[in-house]
């Protein structure tokens, strides 16, 4: 890559964290993904981003795709270069978009793992008198009483919550704001937390959920909690933060089946992305009919 195009890709990482906003783990991703892109075509002696054409960029998504990169990955990277050759026809670099029309291949729609009501309240259930074990049954509570995302939770500051409203004011992908309820038990959970937590957090933290040093807490230290939680519980299996989201949602939408609200709680953009849960929810109804309908039953045991 030469100095020019590693000049545009630093004003384009800029452009994303100034004025798009999108988180750095996003930003990386974007970033790698152009990289990869600018070495593809340097390699096919293509010198400037505006002899860059359609058929350039489909044969760096075939290419990936012969390496063995899923439907997904590749969506991400052609996403990626959009959004980079969007930036460059507004700084007037460029005059069309060769990615624009340009699709990954298919990939196949796979359910999120979640869990179901009875696993959940046995993850949340018992009480502890350890501080950080009564932060984190506030944390994981909160977590699947109002559908955070990893991120979200991470970013919390004291107040976020309003224990009048009983109401959580979350900020989520691209900067954006909603404003979601708090159940009960959430809520009972935090006071406990909350009663605790100016034993441990560092005197101008301003985090509502912090380690034993005083400070925020991160990502891999909320995996690594839960997963060890789950373990201490019986669970039998691996369970990450964005499962008790998707059981969240999962378990609202089979007792509603208002998929617009689900949307909404979320903080999903399109409707598209919560339309997953409706597999789910069918796939709930599905055991359900096959172990309560006389002939499912019947149809069951003959065969």
């Amino acid at each position: 890559m030469d100095a020019r195009a590693r000049d545009d890709l630093r004003r384009f990482a800029e452009y994303l964290r100034s004025e798009r906003r999108l988180a750095e783990l996003t930003r990386t991703h974007y970033l790698r993904d152009l990289e990869s892109f600018a070495g593809f075509c340097a390699d096919r002696g293509i010198g400037d981003w505006s002899d860059v054409d359609a058929n350039s960029v489909r044969q760096f998504a075939a290419e990936r795709h012969r390496r063995g990169l899923g439907g997904r990955s590749i969506q991400r990277m052609l996403s990626a270069v959009r959004g980079f050759f969007r930036f460059l026809i507004r700084d007037g670099r460029v005059a069309f978009n060769p990615a624009a029309d340009v699709r990954a291949p298919k990939a196949p729609r796979r359910l999120p793992k979640t869990l179901d009501p009875d696993e959940t309240g046995r993850l949340l259930e018992g009480g502890d008198d350890n501080p950080l074990l009564v932060r984190d049954r506030a944390l994981f509570e909160l977590i699947y009483s109002s559908g955070l995302r990893l991120a979200e939770a991470v970013s919390l500051d004291l107040d976020a919550v309003d224990r009048r409203e009983q109401s959580l004011r979350i900020t989520g992908k691209g900067a954006k704001t909603r404003v979601v309820p708090v159940g009960r038990q959430a809520l009972q959970a935090l006071d406990a937390w909350l009663a605790l937590r100016p034993g441990i957090a560092a005197g101008n933290e301003t985090a509502l959920f912090v380690s034993r040093n005083g400070r925020r807490l991160s990502p891999r230290s909320i995996q690594d909690r839960l997963k060890g939680l789950a373990t201490r519980q019986g669970l039998g299996r691996p369970v990450n933060p964005h499962m008790l989201r998707h059981a969240f949602a999962s378990h609202l939408l089979e007792s509603s089946g208002d998929l617009r609200a689900v949307q909404e709680l979320l903080g999903h953009a399109d409707i598209a992305t919560t339309q997953v849960y409706t597999h789910l929810d069918f796939q709930h109804l599905a055991d359900v009919y096959d172990n309560a309908h006389p002939r499912a039953r019947k149809r069951s045991e003959e065969e």
